[in-house]
């Protein structure tokens, strides 16, 4: 139930609805009122009582006049705010530099990159042929491809090996449900053949003809692939696998060596990989290694071997080798061990070297290993708390490393690494127009001590010259989910809050994997409540060293992270001033005991099944839907999207007519439902900063 906006529902009459919502002065504005149709759902002896189970009929009139009716009633008691809302749009819109351009990355004979013109929404896909600097070509200009729509999204494109054919996949629902067209480079003209309900996902044989592509099923799990041929009518396209097991969801990509075609299926921890020349597209798929049920592993081709990144045998991930001949487990040998203070994240392969990206005390390192040679090293980083990631490293055969770098101070940057001289060069550093000086901002790395002593780190930043004091407001950001790390990432929007004196602090906490895979295990399953009491002792640590107080401090989380949150504020509804949850996955009970739900069925190894009763009375236990109880809750604001396909829409709305019926307070609750976009949100670059705005405007608001 992954990770932003969606929201909900309300109903009365037409005439209590007319009266109550749409009144002009918000201060005689009565918020809405879903009526109550119980519903009883009866498991392991146990009977629960849901009066808002039909809100779940995106089709009825009642349901989408309930979501206006939320959405007028939000877009009135914010009333006030309209001025500062428009404000803080202007001043991110205005950080953003509008004509910009990607560093440009090397691959197959072209040079490409990605432009954004002025006041445009969308991007433009370019290239162009290396050595001819005249040469450039806009192959998809989103701008023009999204007329028309309320949303639009390019998932994947990509060429056939001789260039003369673009492949790529849209979507304008928001549904991540994506239409694959295919066009002639050389003409302009796109084939009447249209490939609908996949992935996005695209991938060439290395006979320019023949493509593979992910279907979904029902639940929107990706659970076919199909061969397509170039030319001919796609109901005639041939399935060449189906992932039959629920839990698993399959993907298929080309090794970066271009020789093989490999098919992947996983499940949360279980994972199973399948190989084709790419050569002989018509050949059948072989088994790398049948699954076992909790081992992971991934592969990529190099010089004659795999490299393998598993956990057989190793907590927290180990490389292994094999030969091309002999993959199955057996012929592993090992090249990088399993350490108990690491973390084996991830590697990219070049044809003479590999690149290992490993997290000790939470930040990531890069080693590099020159299999000529046979020495590596580690590139050195000198911020205390900061991010990396591997950046366009398509081309096999390069010598050079391409990685990203940033901080919650420090704008993304782009660095080229040479990895036999070891000399680095600094490509390009996002601009924040206007002036921006990080020497002007502080960030830093604390740790909270838990409840059950760990220490969970927070990474935090503000302006020089917040005030220490106790005094100061101040926005905590967790998720906890996944195994999924959240980063420390500069965002230029962030300053608008920042600069008006806040600080911005995340906390580290169980369920993700920060601290190594021990880290997500702790905060899964039966385990699951560490997550949200991490979250609440690094909040009580930033109050009790005076970062903040109880009456300044915020809490955002989206998706899983906004199942934290409203599991926070059951918990400990006086620790924050206000709390803002998007597209949140609320409804954990209901939602993990319909298989027809996307996502339910291969995320039993994250949240445990329901239909066991032990886990079924530990996910009741936390709930944040079942919990709501007659008592005091901070101010809220909840933001939705109809179309999710994550977290559908249902869970959040009806969470807040829950609340609004049972609170015994007068502080704010809002749900702000996006009747056009899902899981992601506005599609445009800019579209996106309007509900940033609303946000902060909503913190700012409650300060006052």
């Amino acid at each position: 139930m992954f990770k932003q906006n969606s929201l909900f529902l309300y109903f009365i009459t037409a005439s209590i609805a007319l009266s109550g919502c749409l009144r002009t002065h918000n201060e005689n504005m009565n918020p809405p009122k879903a009526k109550k149709i119980a519903k009883e759902m009866v498991i392991h002896g146990n009977t629960r009582t849901d009066n808002y189970y039909w809100l779940n009929d995106r089709d009825n009139p009642d349901v989408i006049a309930y979501l206006e009716s939320e959405n007028a009633y939000t877009k009135e008691m914010m009333k006030s705010t309209e001025t500062l809302q428009k404000d803080i749009y202007n001043e991110i819109v205005g950080r953003i530099k509008q004509n910009d351009e990607s560093v440009p990355y090397d691959y197959n004979g072209y040079s490409y990159f990605v432009k954004f013109e002025e006041g445009k929404e969308y991007p433009l896909f370019c290239r162009k042929q290396l050595g001819d600097e005249s040469s450039n070509q806009i192959f998809l200009d989103g701008n023009k491809m999204a007329e028309g729509h309320a949303y639009f999204q390019i998932g994947g494109w990509d060429f056939s090996t001789n260039n003369k054919i673009l492949a790529y996949s849209t979507d304008t629902v928001s549904r991540r449900k994506y239409d694959i067209y295919f066009k002639n480079i050389e003409t302009g003209i796109i084939a009447d053949e249209v490939i609908s309900n996949t992935t996005g996902n695209i991938v060439w044989a290395n006979d320019n003809k023949t493509v593979f592509y992910q279907t979904k099923d029902e639940t929107l799990r990706s659970y076919r692939i199909f061969k397509h041929i170039i030319g001919t009518p796609v109901a005639d396209d041939n399935m060449v696998y189906e992932e039959k097991d629920p839990t698993f969801s399959t993907y298929i990509y080309k090794s970066k060596s271009d020789k093989y075609l490999i098919i992947g299926s996983g499940s949360t921890l279980t994972s199973e990989c399948q190989l084709l020349d790419a050569d002989y597209p018509d050949g059948k798929f072989k088994i790398f290694q049948p699954r076992i049920e909790g081992v992971e592993y991934g592969i990529s081709h190099q010089n004659g071997r795999f490299l393998i990144r598993t956990n057989y045998e190793a907590k927290n991930f180990r490389l292994m080798e094999t030969s091309e001949n002999n993959t199955s487990i057996d012929n592993w040998k090992e090249v990088i061990p399993n350490r108990s203070d690491i973390m084996l994240e991830n590697f990219d392969s070049f044809e003479n070297f590999f690149v290992v990206t490993e997290r000790k005390d939470g930040l990531r390192m890069f080693r590099i290993f020159n299999t000529k040679t046979g020495v590596n090293h580690y590139l050195k980083f000198e911020e205390i708390d900061y991010f990396v990631s591997s950046a366009g490293n398509p081309d096999y055969k390069a010598i050079k490393f391409r990685y990203n770098f940033t901080s919650l101070k420090t704008p993304s940057s782009v660095y080229d690494y040479d990895m036999i001289s070891e000399d680095q060069e600094l490509l390009k550093r996002q601009e924040v127009v206007g002036g921006y000086n990080p020497d002007e901002y502080v960030t830093d790395r604390k740790y909270a001590i838990a409840r059950d002593g760990v220490r969970v780190p927070i990474s935090i930043v503000y302006k020089k010259g917040f005030s220490i004091n106790g005094d100061s407001p101040l926005l905590l950001y967790g998720y906890g989910s996944y195994g999924y790390s959240v980063e420390s990432t500069f965002r230029s929007s962030r300053l608008s809050l920042i600069d008006r004196g806040f600080a911005i602090a995340i906390a580290h906490i169980r369920g993700g994997e920060e601290m190594g895979r021990h880290w997500y295990e702790d905060g899964k399953m039966l385990n699951k409540k560490n997550t949200f009491f991490d979250f609440i002792d690094c909040g009580e640590y930033l109050i009790a060293e005076k970062y903040t107080s109880s009456e300044k401090m915020f809490a955002v989380g989206g998706s899983a992270g906004g199942l934290l949150m409203g599991a926070v504020m059951n918990y400990r509804p006086d620790l924050f001033k206000g709390i803002i949850a998007a597209v949140p996955f609320v409804d954990v009970v209901t939602t993990m005991l319909d298989e027809t739900i996307p996502l339910t069925t291969g995320e039993y190894d994250e949240w445990g099944n329901p239909n066991e009763k032990e886990y079924y009375d530990y996910m009741l236990s936390y709930s944040p839907y079942d919990q709501v109880e007659a008592k005091e809750y901070p101010a809220i604001l909840v933001t939705t999207g109809l179309h999710d396909s994550q977290v559908q829409y249902w869970e959040p709305a009806k969470w807040v007519a829950k609340l609004r019926d049972l609170k015994t307070d007068d502080n704010p609750l809002f749900l702000q439902t996006n009747m056009d976009f899902g899981h992601g949100g506005a599609s445009g670059r800019f579209e996106q900063y309007k509900e940033v705005a609303l946000e902060y405007a909503f913190m700012l608001m409650l300060l006052k």
